[in-house]
């Protein structure tokens, strides 16, 4: 089994006893996140450090904290791996600010008192990190589970939390580099089950919670008013409707993202590219990231609604798009043998690589005009793509210049039309919130120009 999996089952099992678990997901990904979420009965936010600024990550820790009786974040790579080889934006250094016991999990397959020296070194190699206990994986037996236990025992002194057999079938099928999202799993609640059959079968869940509530509690972070912009609420102000495109196709969104443009006074309307037949009354449109190619079929054939988002984004909808969201506004997605139309807002053709094209960290800089961030500003985002695009001499414009990541072509990203900028790169709201502002911003700007009021939802 995989971190994300156990994750998962301590969860579940925790809250299958009537606690409240608050769940993090390290890292810029969505797709451990939403089953994250499932478990927990609740959103589950990332934390990032490259992304964000350690303020921020700060305040979000607490404010979506308050009211849980423990959080659980899972982590992404091993505990020290980072950006270079000081380890910079690491697990370790996540729990070193939040001052949270770390839990190692350990493969134990073909090994024994090497898994021991494993541990030892985790330990001694920063001591500021709270190396709380570990848990054995992929255990053959229980002769090999006591081997072990025995040399953590004499090497290193570290609590074994728990032993997980070597299983023969996984309910979590994978897909790239990640789990299949939970949206398209067939039984969500068996498939949690089984993790949490696996948590309460072989973990122990007394001392995991002990190890917990003996945290120290974090330094309490002043909530500020970030970016300026006018707040729910707020006198005299009537908040522009962004719409929200959301289903099989696109899920990737921060709940960060979402409640930043209601902070700021949007109200969301979702959108459904598979079912709704026409862009309902909207000021702004934000589609983000997925699998566009898993549903290619079904958004082609919806091309009532691929000629309304084009006929929006003609009349100057503001319309922000990431990823998936970026193919969508394509002409065309070429997947195997098989070529699929979408929307043409952007003439440019998508084919679907089987290896990664991009996957990382990203720094742009705005170079461009456009509708949602100011010239000269740098934003910090993610990408990871398997698409590209075939036509690169047919771009209209670009806003971003590369200074980290690859973007569309090496040097540049943020594909420029109009009202529109299609990225392949992921911004996060409370690590950019310029963006969050952009957003609203174009949008209160687009409805006044068309001199409407508010948009029915």
């Amino acid at each position: 089994l995989g971190k994300t999996t156990i994750a998962l089952g301590i969860i579940g099992a925790w809250r299958k006893q009537g606690k409240r678990i608050a769940p993090f997901k390290k890292g810029p990904d969505y797709i451990d996140a939403g089953w994250l979420g499932a478990a927990a009965g609740r959103l589950c936010y990332n934390l990032d450090l490259f992304l964000m600024e350690e303020e921020s990550m700060l305040r979000s820790f607490e404010q979506h904290t308050a009211g849980a009786d423990a959080a659980v974040i899972e982590g992404n790579r091993g505990l020290f791996d980072g950006v270079d080889e000081a380890g910079t934006f690491s697990t370790a250094r996540l729990a070193r600010q939040l001052r949270a016991p770390a839990v190692l999990i350990v493969d134990c397959t073909k090994s024994t008192s090497t898994v021991a020296a494993v541990v030892l070194g985790c330990k001694a190699f920063d001591p500021d990190v709270h190396l709380g206990g570990v848990i054995l994986n992929n255990v053959s037996s229980a002769r090999h589970e006591s081997v072990i236990r025995k040399a953590i025992a004499q090497a290193a002194d570290v609590l074994v939390l728990g032993a997980i057999p070597r299983l023969k079938q996984s309910e979590f099928p994978e897909r790239h580099l990640g789990l299949t999202p939970f949206h398209e799993h067939p039984d969500v609640e068996r498939a949690i089950g089984a993790a949490v059959s696996v948590a309460e079968n072989h973990l122990d869940l007394v001392a995991l919670w002990q190890l917990a509530q003996a945290a120290p509690p974090t330094a309490p972070v002043q909530v500020a008013n970030e970016g300026g912009m006018p707040r729910a609420g707020s006198a005299g102000q009537q908040g522009p409707v962004i719409g929200v495109i959301r289903d099989s196709a696109f899920q990737f969104y921060y709940p960060d993202n979402i409640e930043a443009l209601e902070q700021r006074g949007a109200v969301i309307r979702e959108v459904n590219a598979l079912r709704d037949l026409e862009i309902p009354e909207v000021d702004a449109l934000y589609i983000g990231g997925g699998f566009p190619e898993t549903q290619a079929a079904e958004l082609a054939a919806n091309s009532t609604f691929c000629q309304s988002l084009k006929s929006a984004a003609e009349n100057g909808l503001p319309i922000y798009a990431e990823c998936g969201g970026l193919i969508y506004l394509g002409r065309s997605l070429r997947t195997g043998d098989k070529e699929y139309p979408m929307t043409s807002v952007l003439p440019l053709d998508f084919v679907l690589e089987k290896k990664p094209q991009a996957h990382g960290y990203t720094v742009l800089e705005i170079t461009q005009k456009n509708p949602f961030f100011d010239i000269g500003s740098t934003l910090k985002g993610h990408e990871f793509h398997y698409s590209h695009i075939v036509n690169t001499a047919d771009i209209p414009s670009m806003a971003f210049t590369i200074r980290r990541g690859h973007g569309i072509d090496g040097t540049h990203d943020g594909i420029l039309y109009k009202n529109v900028l299609a990225t392949y790169t992921h911004l996060h709201a409370a690590g950019t919130p310029a963006w969050a502002d952009g957003m609203v911003r174009s949008a209160r700007s687009y409805r006044n120009s068309l001199g409407q009021g508010v948009a029915s939802s």
